[in-house]
């Protein structure tokens, strides 16, 4: 029988890879109907899905590697990371789902969100004031009316896999719906700022590089107490806190 491995678990899923089949356990399965029908309209690669038995769906592996993992640096090329500019590009060209994503809350329901959890890191003094003070002036350039657009949602460097300079596949769709197109283009290169460049470059359209590094901040801001409640640590080199440090 072949190892059956841990990917990441938490109390609302889990993922197993045995072999070449990931194993996906949600609690809750309207997040794996949001990952279906996404991935069944997406226009770029996706993880072929073999079955679904609630609330178990099993997915192909993907050839190829992630295009890097938060805190280690990239071992993809820059023409890797514009091949990932080019397929975010050509997502957000096409035709949106009728749903909204996590990358398309409304501007109340994120500024309402980004007071809550400011006040909790204060308050419960997991961070310095002033490192949250900064960094919540930051992001307010992320406050701003978009049109809405077909995102990933939770497009993190480690859900892009490639093979050499091109895109076998992009994973984790649960988030995906209408929203902010640069909330993508921030996630991707959230601790990878040195790859900006390129993910433009591929990308081939104007990017707003201050609103990219607001949702840096605001993304930042609005993970820390998640991780810490699912048993994650938002210290570890190049996370969230080192992104929020390096606003200051």
């Amino acid at each position: 029988m072949d190892e059956v491995k841990v990917v990441v678990a938490h109390h609302e899923c889990a993922t197993l890879r045995v072999g070449d089949v990931f194993l996906k356990v949600d609690a809750h399965q309207a997040r794996t109907d949001v990952e279906v029908e996404a991935m069944a309209r997406a226009p770029i690669p996706t993880p072929q899905i073999l079955w679904r038995k609630p609330p178990v769906l099993a997915l192909a592996a993907l050839p190829g590697t992630a295009l890097g993992r938060l805190g280690e640096p990239s071992p993809a090329s820059p023409g890797a990371w514009a091949a990932a500019g080019a397929a975010i590009r050509k997502l957000h060209d096409a035709p949106p789902p009728p749903w909204p994503g996590r990358a398309g809350r409304g501007l109340d329901v994120l500024e309402a969100e980004l007071d809550r959890e400011c006040a909790w890191l204060v308050t419960n003094e997991v961070l310095p004031a002033d490192l949250v003070t900064r960094n919540r002036q930051v992001a307010e350039a992320a406050l701003r009316p978009w049109t809405a657009v077909f995102t990933h949602g939770d497009l993190q460097v480690a859900h892009v896999f490639v093979d050499g300079d091109e895109i076998t596949g992009i994973i984790d769709w649960t988030e995906a719906g209408q929203g902010d197109a640069l909330y993508d283009l921030a996630t991707v290169t959230l601790g990878h700022e040195e790859h900006l460049g390129d993910i433009a470059a591929g990308y081939g359209a104007d990017i707003d590089l201050d609103v990219i590094r607001a949702w840096w901040s605001l993304r930042s801001l609005l993970g820390v107490r998640w991780l810490v409640e699912h048993g994650f640590d938002p210290n570890m080199p190049g996370g969230e806190v080192d992104v929020l440090k390096a606003c200051l």
